[in-house]
């Protein structure tokens, strides 16, 4: 019987950028940052690395289709390289490449590196995902964008729960202003700025209930981790990161195509949150874990996230926020390095960059957004929309 990776991987070494407007720096260069930093983090050689996946999404604005690319960026010589794409879970993707390989006994030592360069198009948003898609896109939802889909799912959430919208509204203010809060402290992020509730109440709007202060931006960046066995990470550093649980939930197409699916939930967070938590022996997440980054790439998605992984109870997730429970110096800190909405939303490498902020947490080497003692830490990396989504939760630990 399938046992899955519990402590059968470790993570020696993490590398990040800054994220932001990266007009200084190639996709290339960003590469080479993100793993120069996690080379000399794990205080290993480049050749010792015996395998490699690369994780970008709009391969026709970046560094293109292959491996080659991150293969020729590094120099290294003739290893395997394998380019990932799985919408914006794309950088957990790669991650997750790299963990199977050293899990099943492949190699030893791998490499996973998500990079994005989004600024470089001049177009304010995500570029068109009309060839990743296909026919979805020009076909069921000619029109649909994804801040107008996130704010279908908080109308109906409002509606199902009873919940007043401006009180709805102010809610999804304190995420947003959480999160700035925890940004202003990082220094590689893009957004170091607190904002006010009222700021956010005020804002434009884009897609009503969501202001411009909901939504999460688009930035450049890359992440990068390099991975390999329990006995190895033992003798190489006395504090390495353990993959406690890794998995991934993509749609049948249920929620579009059917009316079982209400809107208000994320059905594959939910479904790889319940094999995430079996993998790693968790029976009350709320309780057992320290740490939450999830993927907040608007307001309304954290906060519908923290019901469907279990940490709030189904309607009450507002009342959590609202008594803080997921502040910097909360029970339960959620997006301690800022999230998306600081560091914008490169896509493949914020998987990766969420885990890059876990694995510093349980270090100890946060710095002044250090949270104290954490056990166990939560990344969770959402791509898609609401009703046709690809999700991956891990789970980690010392």
């Amino acid at each position: 019987m399938a046992s899955g990776i519990k402590d059968k991987v470790a993570i020696i070494g993490m590398g990040c950028t800054k994220f932001g407007e990266r007009w200084d720096a190639s996709a290339e260069d960003l590469i080479v940052e993100a793993f120069q930093e996690a080379l000399e983090d794990a205080g290993i050689e480049k050749k010792e690395i015996e395998a490699a996946w690369l994780g970008t999404c709009f391969d026709e604005v970046n560094v293109g289709k292959s491996g080659i690319p991150l293969s020729q960026t590094l120099k290294l010589q003739n290893i395997p390289v394998t380019r990932v794409e799985n919408f914006c879970a794309t950088g957990t993707e790669a991650f997750r490449g790299a963990c199977y390989a050293v899990a099943s006994g492949a190699v030893k030592i791998a490499l996973a590196l998500g990079v994005e360069k989004l600024k470089d198009t001049g177009y304010g948003g995500l570029p068109d995902f009309g060839s990743v898609m296909g026919a979805l896109n020009r076909f069921i939802l000619p029109n649909f964008t994804a801040p107008g889909g996130f704010a279908l799912m908080a109308t109906r959430y409002f509606a199902k729960y009873g919940i007043n919208p401006e009180e709805g509204k102010r809610a999804l203010a304190k995420i947003s202003c959480k999160s700035h809060k925890a940004g202003a402290l990082n220094p590689k992020a893009h957004l170091r700025k607190e904002i006010t509730e009222e700021q956010v109440l005020k804002a434009p709007i884009i897609a009503w209930p969501l202001g411009l202060f909901d939504c999460c931006g688009v930035s450049d960046g890359a992440a990068a981790a390099i991975v390999t066995t329990p006995e190895i990470a033992r003798s190489i550093r006395k504090d390495p990161v353990f993959v406690k649980a890794l998995q991934v939930a993509a749609t049948s197409g249920e929620e579009l195509y059917t009316t079982r699916w209400d809107g208000t939930y994320l059905k594959t967070t939910t479904e790889a949150a319940i094999r995430a938590y079996k993998e790693a022996g968790i029976q009350k997440p709320r309780e057992e874990i320290s740490i939450l980054e999830v993927h907040d790439c608007f307001s309304i998605t954290e906060l519908v996230t923290y019901e469907d992984l279990q940490i709030s109870e189904r309607g009450r997730a507002i009342h959590d926020i609202n008594d803080g429970l997921f502040e910097l110096t909360g029970k339960i800190p959620c997006q301690s390095d800022g999230g998306l909405k600081c560091f914008g939303h490169p896509i493949g490498a914020s998987g990766l960059r969420m885990i890059y902020e876990v694995y510093k947490q349980l270090q100890g080497k946060a710095g002044p957004r250090q949270i104290p003692n954490p056990k166990l830490g939560l990344t969770h990396n959402l791509g898609g929309i609401p009703a046709f989504s690809v999700c991956s939760v891990a789970i980690f630990g010392l």
